[in-house]
């Protein structure tokens, strides 16, 4: 179990004050001048050398990224955006951390951004999230009045303001692409890519789109060394990271802890375990409602990170956790979840305008057992047709739950199948855990 010692946000549950003195008196805004002192070059090289992975679901190594920005700021801006929009469900660590901690994220755009050459930053917000941006913005002006930010931020000679933007609730926005659309006033769809954002991103210049948590770790990592950071979790997957658990546990929280813990002691340790006891599980979503989901007998030994996870055919995405007991109707929860993308595609690429539909009115009659069995290979074909087809990556989120079930529960569908062909039609049991 991490110690207290070692966790990054000490604020997490919201114990103490948000604001500017309170922040101080946790270790925020700490020799922030005296880290910019030492260069751009040396920022990238110190959270390269950390091994940070982007927290927001993709896992592409955050140092690496930053790096792919120029190196000279021409005629174009460089500019950070914030990737606020968390809308994957079963996610909620990046709302705690802009309500109880916002100190941390601001301070990271700041040593981010001039680690970018970035002379601003806008942070997007979800469009749901209220309190979260009126904190936040709170905090942006204690910062302000403070002159941590603005001209001669902490007095080191580089000047810096950073926005908040407010979406309007749309999940496609968490893509950072859609996002950038969105933040320039136009519709929230994906762009093809290349060019890159850090070659043609916000306004057409060079732009880095990070997650709030991956930000908010970057001051903390350069204060205790890149090798305090890698001393958590296994090679290529290291640090802490807060996991969001929610479903058929005991006590349902968001928790900071090191990568690479086993999923059953995250489950038992924080959440005092599955509702009726571990042999009560029946499955696991280990990373937010778009990766497959695991049947008990993988998580029982499981580790909770980005290769473990894809050497079980799932992923870690954004470490929201749901926790499904035996109670579970599965194929209910699948076609709950191909309801929510069905609703949430931007309709630019033909296999998810179509195959989102396609795909929930299939389920909606699985679920009910008024399929036919062979609609369960056509229903894996068309996702694995519809997956990795699309400019972004909302193909897969739409197949990867169905390619989850299927693998691993199959039978619960031929038999919803069979019971209904004898007049045994399926009684609707709990629909999906988190719901």
């Amino acid at each position: 179990m991490l110690l207290d010692s070692d966790r990054i946000f000490t604020n997490l549950y919201g114990r103490h004050d948000f604001h500017l003195d309170a922040a101080r008196q946790r270790g925020a805004w700490n020799s922030t001048k005296d880290l910019m002192s030492f260069g751009p070059e040396w920022i990238c090289d110190q959270i390269k050398a950390s091994g940070l992975r982007g927290r927001g679901g993709a896992g592409f190594p955050t140092g690496l990224k930053w790096t792919f920005m120029p190196k000279k700021v021409g005629d174009r801006p460089h500019y950070l955006v914030v990737n606020a929009d968390e809308s994957e469900p079963g996610t909620c660590k990046d709302r705690d951390i802009m309500r109880h901690d916002p100190h941390l994220l601001i301070e990271g755009c700041l040593i981010a951004s001039f680690a970018m050459r970035a002379n601003k930053c806008y942070i997007y917000l979800r469009g749901e999230y209220i309190r979260e941006r009126e904190v936040l913005e709170e905090a942006i002006a204690e910062a302000y009045q403070a002159g941590l930010v603005g001209k001669n931020a902490c007095g080191s000679g580089w000047d810096f303001d950073i926005y908040c933007h407010h979406g309007a609730g749309a999940y496609i926005c968490g893509e950072e692409t859609a996002l950038l659309e969105s933040l320039e006033g136009k519709k929230g769809q994906p762009r093809m890519k290349p060019p890159f954002p850090a070659n043609a991103g916000l306004y057409g210049c060079p732009t880095t789109v990070n997650n709030v948590e991956s930000i908010a770790v970057t001051p903390t990592i350069l204060r205790r060394g890149a090798g305090w950071f890698t001393g958590f979790g296994r090679p290529n997957n290291a640090g802490t990271k807060i996991f969001c658990i929610s479903g058929h546990v005991e006590r349902p929280c968001n928790v900071e802890e090191a990568m690479s813990i086993p999923l059953r002691q995250l489950i038992e340790e924080h959440c005092g375990g599955v509702r009726g006891g571990w042999d009560n599980l029946k499955a696991v979503i280990p990373g937010g409602s778009s990766v497959p989901m695991i049947p008990k007998e993988i998580c029982d030994d499981v580790l909770m990170d980005f290769d473990a996870l894809r050497e079980v055919k799932s992923g870690l995405g954004t470490a929201a956790v749901i926790v499904m007991d035996k109670s579970t109707d599965l194929v209910r929860a699948i076609a709950r979840i191909s309801y929510f993308y069905k609703h949430e595609s931007c309709g630019q690429c033909t296999p998810c305008r179509e195959g989102t539909g396609w795909t929930w009115r299939v389920m909606e009659r699985m679920a009910r057992g008024e399929a036919e069995m062979s609609e369960i290979d056509t229903l894996l074909d068309v996702a694995s047709q519809i997956e990795g087809h699309t400019i972004c990556e909302f193909g897969s989120a739409v197949a990867w739950p169905v390619q989850g079930l299927i693998r691993h529960f199959r039978q619960e569908i031929e038999d919803r199948i069979t019971s209904y062909r004898q007049g045994r039609p399926h009684v609707q049991g709990a629909t999906l855990a988190a719901e």
